[in-house]
């Protein structure tokens, strides 16, 4: 009797992390299909596969949290300091003074503070494609090609719907 109860023991930690890595997998499958037809295209079954091992540990949901919590809080900022701007702009066109210099130096002021934001946002992508290429999330490398970053922001959106489900049902580890 003793000899047969090897076969009846519990799962390895090889067999659940093969467990997860089929469900995270399925999962990735089936939200890929919201996606549109030329980003499903570009998913191979492999880099989905790499992708649902990245995953399996919690690890990556961590970074692209946070991540996401660094990136919120610069837009934050970023938006307060523009509204200040704004609300300062306000102010001296409310004194009356219309003076052509005043009205340049806010469209200067301005366009200056969207260029500060559009470089922040800029540095903030690359950052991020940086920590979640050195995490060894299949797909992130640093880029600037449009197509490729939207490529990315899909990658993204996709391991941040997988984390809520997980969250939600309560699997995430």
């Amino acid at each position: 009797m003793e000899k047969y109860l090897g076969l009846y023991k519990e799962p390895t930690d090889a067999t659940k992390q093969q467990e997860r890595h089929y469900y995270l997998l399925s999962e990735l499958q089936i939200l890929v299909k919201d996606l549109p037809s030329w980003f499903q295209q570009r998913l191979s079954y492999t880099t989905l596969s790499d992708l649902a091992q990245a995953l399996i540990d919690g690890t990556v949901y961590e970074i692209v949290q946070g991540l996401l919590d660094i990136q919120h809080l610069t837009e934050k900022n970023l938006y307060n300091q523009r509204q200040k701007l704004h609300t300062e702009h306000r102010e001296f066109l409310s004194c009356q003074i219309t003076c052509k210099g005043l009205e340049q130096r806010v469209k200067d002021e301005q366009r200056m503070m969207d260029e500060k934001i559009v470089a922040e946002m800029d540095q903030k992508v690359l950052d991020q494609q940086n920590t979640l290429e050195k995490a060894g999330v299949p797909g992130f490398y640093i880029t600037t090609i449009p197509q490729e970053v939207t490529m990315q922001m899909n990658l993204l959106e996709l391991i941040l719907k997988l984390q809520q489900k997980e969250s939600q049902s309560g699997i995430l580890l």
